[in-house]
C-alpha cells in the first residue's frame, strides 16, 4: 500500500476493536483493503486491545451494578450474568490460563470482549486479565493472519485421494 489512507485505518482499528468481529474481522479486512500482511496484523492488533484496559476496569464494576439492578432489567441481568457463570464454571480452576486459551482460539464468540466478561467472572485481577487477553489476542491473531493468507485451512475439507 502506497500511501495510506486514514479512513481504512480507522476502519480497521474500529472493526477490531467490535465486539464480535474483532480482529478475526479485522485483519481479512485490512488484507482485502491492501495493507501488508505485517500492517493488516498489528492495526488489528492494535484495534483489538484498545478495547481492553476499559473492559478489565469497568466489567466488574458494570457486574456489580447489574446484580443490584431493580425490576425486569435487573432480573434479566442477573440471569444473563448466572448463565455466564454456569456456562464457564468449569474454568473457575484455569483461571488466566483459561481466559488466555479461550481468546487465542479464534472462533465466533471467543475474543477480548468474552474474555474479558469470563475474567470478571471469575474475578481474576486486573493486571493479570490484561496479560491473558493481550497474549490470547497475540496468539488469535497470528492464527487469523496465516488461515486469511491460506497458510492453513481452518475448516477446509480434506482433500480424497
Amino acid at each position: 500500500m502506497g500511501t495510506m489512507d486514514w479512513r481504512d485505518v480507522l476502519l480497521v482499528l474500529g472493526v477490531s476493536a467490535a465486539p464480535v468481529s474483532e480482529l478475526r474481522g479485522g485483519i481479512p479486512l485490512a488484507l482485502s483493503l491492501g495493507f501488508s500482511p505485517k500492517a493488516a496484523f498489528f492495526l488489528a492488533l492494535l484495534g483489538n486491545l484498545l478495547p481492553v484496559p476499559f473492559l478489565v476496569f469497568f466489567l466488574p464494576k458494570l457486574i456489580k451494578v447489574v446484580k443490584r439492578l431493580p425490576g425486569r432489567l435487573g432480573r434479566m441481568g442477573r440471569a444473563y450474568l448466572a448463565w455466564q457463570a454456569r456456562r464457564h464454571r468449569h474454568l473457575y480452576a484455569w483461571g488466566g490460563l483459561a481466559v488466555f486459551a479461550i481468546v487465542a482460539v479464534p472462533l465466533p464468540g471467543t475474543g477480548a470482549w468474552t474474555g474479558a466478561l469470563i475474567a470478571a467472572l471469575l474475578g481474576i485481577p486486573a493486571r493479570r486479565a490484561t496479560l491473558a487477553l493481550a497474549l490470547g489476542v497475540a496468539v488469535a491473531g497470528v492464527l487469523v493472519l496465516l488461515a486469511s493468507l491460506g497458510l492453513f485451512h481452518l475448516f477446509a475439507p480434506r482433500p480424497q485421494g
